[in-house]
């Protein structure tokens, strides 16, 4: 979730090397730099149970699932946090982003889904590593999976019953929904 933009431009080693000391996650978009809000509970039990299973899935894999500290370069000039990603990148450029994810979460709330569903879903899409873009909603039950198709296409998947099963294809792991959403509960505000 973005809060305020700062109002200077700054270089992406700046903004880099403020972020490896901020208390505050900020992503960058050509010069301009958004501070980030804080989450509910319910999105990080979502993005916690989401990361747990690609933990579990992914021990005796190279490939690495990360949870919403890690960055994700977008590009020269663009930097995400996603909620949730894979790499399987053997010598990342920084302990601090990943250039080539396969697959990239996020967890939406109403003031994100914009974003999220839009300018992140199109920048996501130009990154040749990625496979598969999934948003999850937090105020109910509903995941959608883009999903990379080999002639380049994007096919988009909904889905929303709680006892369905949907398969993350880049990382071959088969969840049902029920799963994704355990101790969440939607009766509280």
């Amino acid at each position: 979730m973005r809060l305020a933009k700062l109002k200077t431009k700054i270089s992406v080693e700046d903004y880099i090397g403020g972020e490896e000391i901020s208390d505050i996650k900020h992503e960058y978009l050509d010069g301009e730099v958004y501070a980030m809000a804080g989450t509910s509970d319910r999105h990080n039990i979502i993005a916690g149970n989401l990361f747990a299973n690609l933990w579990t899935h992914l021990r005796d894999s190279p490939c690495q699932p990360f949870m919403e500290n890690m960055k994700v370069r977008v590009n020269r000039d663009v930097f995400y946090y996603p909620d949730v990603l894979v790499s399987c990148e053997q010598n990342p450029e920084s302990s601090y982003y990943r250039n080539e994810p396969i697959l990239i979460i996020e967890v939406i709330s109403p003031s994100t889904a914009q974003t999220d569903r839009r300018e992140k879903l199109r920048a996501y899409q130009q990154m040749p590593s990625v496979h598969e873009y999934v948003i999850v909603e937090q105020e109910s039950i509903a995941v959608e999976i883009h999903r990379r198709q080999p002639d380049g296409r994007w096919i988009t998947y909904y889905f929303t019953r709680q006892d369905t099963e949907f398969t993350l294809e880049s990382v071959n792991l088969t969840l049902q929904l029920a799963e994704v959403y355990r101790r969440v509960n939607f009766e509280q505000n």
